[in-house]
């Protein structure tokens, strides 16, 4: 086969980039995640991939027009992880193995954290403390 009929992945896509960020906007305002506005407009709307259309991330786009989650989609899960696991070992005690897995949670929450302060996705002074975590995902 000669590489002459090769068609590039967006040829058979035929949206203006402008409306694609429209409608993610529109999905992020009725309160979907980032990785949930993926999936809608991969499964309903036929765009495989956000960044050939538009040249740019979801995250980058919401960034743009100031609708960025304060938190980090996945420092927010392992949050809402940690706070579940926390409500299990109160009502289990002596599950030990869920309090190790806690504390693996917390410590990859740290971590990430401080990888998130270095690139300025979160503020200097953000930790992460046990008591508070539902507050924050309350945000």
């Amino acid at each position: 086969m000669s590489g002459t009929n090769k068609k590039s992945k967006k040829d058979w896509i035929d949206i203006d980039p402008d409306d694609v960020e429209n409608k993610i906007l529109e999905l992020k305002e009725r309160g979907n995640s980032i990785s949930e506005i993926g999936m809608i407009l991969r499964d309903q709307y036929a765009i495989p991939n956000v960044r050939e259309i538009t040249g740019k991330k979801i995250s980058k786009i919401l960034s743009e027009k100031g609708k960025e989650p304060k938190l980090p989609e996945d420092l927010r899960n392992l949050i809402e992880k940690a706070v579940k696991l926390r409500e299990h070992i109160e009502e289990n005690p002596k599950d030990r193995s869920s309090k190790r897995g806690l504390h693996i949670i917390e410590s990859r929450i740290r971590n990430l954290a401080k990888y998130y302060r270095k690139e300025d996705r979160i503020t200097e002074d953000w930790k992460y403390r046990p008591e508070e975590a539902r507050l924050l995902l309350s945000e």
